[in-house]
């Protein structure tokens, strides 16, 4: 049987992993597939070095738009990253009939239902597992191996950079400045970063996962981003002394109980009971948990990035596709749970409306009473209180006054009924600083 033939959109990392994995790896993905599977032409502004990479053989040229305009070319994959030409490319192969693959987490974040509504429309596929978690079969998981399953949340460490900040900085005590530096030097980090340590990247992937779970169009634009630039070495060292650690989590979870009907989608730095597995996945690793109400929770562990861990989603998605073009179209399974004539119209909660813990640090003045006023307060929310940590600081304050933390973890309650009493909280006059306010998460 002739083998699939697929074009290459940028060569990068991720573009010469998957050429090199493919290469490898043939004759076991002959067989995984059915039938062979190659790369038959590239293109990369830099043809030079394209060339270099893929040798003899291979057509490469600079113009992606001829690769999407020969005849031959079955399956695109697009590299190219970003909103601007990636997404002109890939609709420009779908209009063409091309099945598409494709690791651009931002573009499908943004861009996603507009992207398989298309697909949909032209018979064609968009496979997209490399978007989410690198090497993770995620994606797969949620839209065949946990399929019987109403999905009730997920919850993820889904950007390897400041999962290895946080346990840089948890380690060996460290501030966050002092260890962004660091992971640039380790090339764990870009030299801009924003992305990552604001939390965007970890967004994106965590908007492509819930409309998966719940059947929703793809709305980036409604999720709350909290990044990690704020944190400091003293509420992770306090966090500890509690028994959590903190960790960038992206959540979605479904809601429907008195305080609101919809989904919560959200990133921010989130503490954990140490017990969790996920809480021990340490360095620039990946995890998602994902709870079904038939499976309960599971977990999926790996590398996040990476040129071959990458490859290795981007090649499977190339097999998935290379079946579906090679089935009985009446044995065809639908690589996509996307239907976009009964997409759900639950909605994105606003940040105000999600339920969680809290974890809750004042700078106090050390005197009688203080401690009294800000429990009044929390009860006037009707927010009950977890545990209290009180931790001496011998700084003084302006007038020579002894101060102290207060480290207060609260149960749940509305985040908009703890806006309120933090507003409160902020004006007493024995409130030295700014009240940091850390989100907790039990994951159970």
């Amino acid at each position: 049987m002739k083998p699939i033939q697929v074009g290459l959109l940028g060569i990068g990392t991720v573009g010469g992993g998957t050429f090199k994995v493919l290469r490898r790896n043939q004759e076991e993905i002959r067989r995984r597939a059915g039938r062979g599977i190659e790369i038959t032409m590239v293109a990369d502004l830099d043809t030079e070095r394209a060339r270099s990479i893929v040798g003899d053989g291979v057509e490469v040229v600079s113009d992606a738009r001829a690769v999407i305009a020969n005849p031959q070319i079955d399956i695109v994959i697009e590299l190219i990253g970003g909103c601007g030409i990636a997404r002109s490319l890939v609709m420009q192969a779908i209009a063409a009939g091309k099945h598409v693959v494709t690791a651009n987490k931002a573009l499908l974040a943004v861009h996603g239902t507009e992207i398989f509504a298309a697909a949909h429309a032209k018979g064609v596929v968009v496979a997209f597992e490399a978007a989410v978690a690198g090497g993770i079969p995620i994606i797969k998981a949620l839209r065949e191996g946990l399929t019987a399953n109403r999905i009730e949340w997920i919850a993820g460490i889904i950007n390897g950079t400041t999962n290895f900040i946080l346990s840089e900085m948890r380690s060996k005590g460290l501030d966050f400045g002092v260890v962004l530096k660091q992971a640039q030097a380790l090339g764990y980090a870009e030299s801009d970063p924003t992305f990552d340590i604001e939390g965007i990247d970890a967004a994106h992937k965590a908007t492509i996962m819930s409309a998966i779970a719940f059947g929703t169009p793809v709305q980036f634009s409604a999720a709350y981003v909290e990044g990690i630039t704020r944190l400091q070495a003293a509420d992770i060292r306090y966090a500890e002394h509690l028994g959590y650690r903190i960790k960038l989590l992206g959540i979605t979870k479904r809601r429907n109980d008195a305080d609101g009907r919809g989904i919560e989608l959200r990133v921010h730095p989130t503490l954990i009971p140490a017990t969790r597995l996920i809480a021990n996945v340490e360095g620039a690793m990946n995890a998602v948990v994902v709870n079904g109400d038939a499976v309960g929770s599971t977990l999926y562990y790996g590398k996040g990035a990476g040129a071959e861990p990458t490859a290795s989603a981007v090649v499977a998605d190339l097999v998935d596709v290379t079946r579906l073009i090679t089935a009985d179209p009446d044995h065809r399974v639908p690589h996509l749970a996307f239907q976009p004539d009964s997409l759900a119209a639950t909605p994105i909660l606003a940040i105000e409306q999600v339920i969680t813990a809290f974890y809750l640090r004042l700078q106090v003045v050390d005197e009688a009473g203080v401690l009294a006023n800000i429990t009044r307060i929390l009860a006037e929310h009707s927010i009950s209180i977890d545990a209290v940590l009180q931790r001496p600081n011998r700084d003084a304050g302006a007038a020579g006054e002894r101060q102290t933390d207060l480290i207060i973890l609260t149960h749940d309650t509305l985040e908009g009924r703890m806006n309120a009493a933090l507003a409160k909280m902020q004006a007493l006059p024995t409130v030295l600083a700014p009240i940091v306010r850390i989100r907790k998460e039990e994951l159970s």
